[in-house]
C-alpha cells in the first residue's frame, strides 16, 4: 500500500469520525425530511414535465393521423375524378403523414410507460415521505429520552454519592465512638466519686477505734457512740497498753 492511500484513508477515516460525532439525530432526520420533500417536489415536476410532453405527442400523433386520413380520402377524390396524377401526390402525402403518425405512435408508447412509472414512483415517495415523518417524530422522542438518561446518568455520576456515602459512614463510626468515650468517661467518675465515698465511711470506722484506744490509754470511758457498731469496751491489758503507749509515742514523733 502506498503511501498516498495511507495517508489518504486516515484522513477519511477521521472525517468520519468527526462527522459521526456532530451528528445530532434530531437535527439529521429534520434535514432528511427536508431532503425527501425537495426530492418529492423534483419527481413532482420530472413527471408533470413527462405528461406534458406525452400529451404533445398524443397532439402531435393525432394530427398526423388525421393528416393520413385527409390525404387519403383526396387521393380516392381525385382518383374518381380521373385525376391519376393528382391522386398519386395525395398518396405520397399520406404515406409521410402515416410514417409520423407511426413514429409518433411508437414515441407515445415509450413515453406512457416512462409516465407510468414516474407516477409509481412518486406515490412509493410520497408514502415514504409520509411514513418517515411519523418514524421521524417516533425517532425524536426516542432521541430526547436518551438525551435526558445521559443527563441523569452524567449528573448522578458526578455526584459523587459512594464518596459522600463513605464520608456519612466515617462520621457515624466517630460518633459511635465519641458517644463510647462519654459513657466510658461518666463511669470513670461515678466509679470515682464511689471510692471517695468508701473511703470516708472506712475513715469514720478508723477514727472510731482510735479514739476508743485513746480512751483506754487515759483510763476514761468510751461513748458508746465512738465505738464501732456492735462493739464494746474491751478490758485492759497491760501488754496493750504498753504497746498503745508506744505507738502514741511514735506518733506524737512523727
Amino acid at each position: 500500500m502506498g503511501l498516498f492511500d495511507r495517508v489518504s484513508r486516515v484522513v477519511r477515516s477521521n472525517l468520519n469520525a468527526a462527522v459521526s460525532a456532530a451528528e445530532d439525530p434530531e437535527k439529521i432526520l429534520d434535514q432528511a425530511i427536508v431532503d425527501m420533500q425537495e426530492d418529492l417536489v423534483q419527481m413532482r415536476q420530472a413527471v408533470a414535465t413527462a405528461i406534458a410532453s406525452q400529451k404533445r405527442v398524443q397532439q402531435q400523433y393525432d394530427k398526423a393521423s388525421s393528416e393520413a386520413n385527409t390525404w387519403q380520402q383526396r387521393a380516392q377524390l381525385a382518383l374518381q375524378k380521373g385525376d391519376e396524377e393528382l391522386a398519386r401526390q395525395a398518396l405520397v402525402r399520406k404515406k409521410t403523414q402515416a410514417e409520423t403518425a407511426a413514429a409518433l405512435k411508437a414515441q407515445l408508447d415509450t413515453q406512457s410507460v416512462t409516465v407510468d412509472q414516474l407516477k409509481r414512483n412518486l406515490i412509493g415517495l410520497e408514502s415514504k415521505l409520509a411514513e418517515a415523518k411519523t418514524k421521524k417524530d417516533m425517532l425524536k422522542a426516542r432521541a430526547s429520552a436518551a438525551k435526558a438518561t445521559e443527563q441523569l446518568q452524567s449528573t448522578t455520576s458526578s455526584l459523587n454519592t459512594s464518596s459522600a456515602m463513605a464520608a456519612f459512614e466515617r462520621m457515624e463510626e466517630k460518633v459511635l465512638q465519641m458517644e463510647a468515650k462519654s459513657e466510658a468517661i461518666a463511669e470513670l467518675a461515678g466509679a470515682d466519686l464511689e471510692s471517695q465515698f468508701m473511703s470516708l465511711e472506712a475513715g469514720g470506722d478508723v477514727d472510731s477505734e482510735l479514739a476508743a484506744m485513746k480512751a483506754q490509754l487515759s483510763g476514761g470511758t468510751v461513748d458508746q457512740a465512738q465505738l464501732p457498731a456492735g462493739g464494746t469496751a474491751a478490758p485492759k491489758d497491760t501488754a496493750v497498753d504498753a504497746e498503745l503507749e508506744a505507738l502514741r509515742a511514735q506518733i506524737d514523733n512523727i
